[in-house]
């Protein structure tokens, strides 16, 4: 079977010394056939120039305001014309130049992929892996205690794929998630890594106002009991740690 068309979106703004790690990296992609969009925010720096000094006849860009990451994550979706998309912005990585072609292998008729995502630090030093690991079979129940698969790493089927709800500022991606499992009758385990992703700081303020985004998706996907129940054992769990954590130092 041949290599399905795959949509690789790039959301970037002001990010001009991170863009070039990303598109080098969809760049070397081997084995497979995509398309990469970039949807840049009319940023104020060098990243328009840098992007524009990369260009090559996989890329399409755009540049003008938007309303946040996910509405122009919305507005890149609408322009693709992949069987698959995956979302890899600015700072984001492949893990090596195979990573693509390896999860689609075999799994061409698939409507969620899935893998694992190792963390870099800014000199692209692989750190480890994110804290929160997927589980051998994904479906939208395994998100009830948080996101254990990141969006660099996961390949949606575009006929599958819906719109960010924008009404969520800062964790619309686990309410998209949670929904395009839903949505998937067919979801496979890549059984490797797929991305890497430099991990960066969130301000305590968002950081809040995230948390409570993030509850009111869970209640409205899993229900207010066992949303509670779930975080309940989510803070026993992260007191656990740092009591084991301390006893050892």
């Amino acid at each position: 079977m041949p290599a399905p068309l795959v949509s690789v979106i790039t959301v970037v703004y002001n990010a001009e010394l991170l863009i070039e790690r990303t598109i080098r990296s969809v760049s070397a992609q081997k084995g497979v056939t995509l398309e990469h969009i970039i949807m840049d925010g009319a940023s104020k720096d060098g990243t328009l120039a840098k992007i524009q000094s990369m260009m090559n006849t996989a890329m399409t860009v755009y540049s003008e305001a938007d309303s946040g990451i996910y509405d122009a994550m919305n507005k890149a979706m609408n322009k693709a014309s992949g069987s698959f998309i995956i979302f890899m912005n600015a700072g984001d990585e492949f893990y090596d130049d195979g990573a693509l072609e390896r999860a689609l292998s075999g799994h061409e008729n698939a409507d969620f992929i899935y893998g694992n995502t190792a963390v870099v630090d800014e000199q692209a030093n692989v750190l480890g892996d994110r804290r929160l690991q997927p589980p051998a079979q994904l479906n939208w129940r395994s998100l009830q205690r948080g996101m254990c698969v990141s969006h660099q790493s996961m390949l949606v089927r575009r006929s599958v794929a819906e719109p960010y709800n924008l009404n969520y500022r800062i964790s619309a991606d686990i309410d998209w998630t949670i929904r395009m499992l839903k949505k998937s009758d067919h979801v496979v385990n890549a059984n490797g890594y797929i991305a890497k992703f430099l991990e960066g700081g969130v301000s305590s303020s968002r950081r809040k106002e995230g948390l409570k985004e993030r509850f009111r998706i869970m209640v409205k996907h899993y229900g207010w009991f066992t949303t509670v129940f779930n975080h309940a054992v989510i803070l026993m769990r992260f007191v656990w740690h740092r009591i084991t954590r301390s006893s050892m130092t």
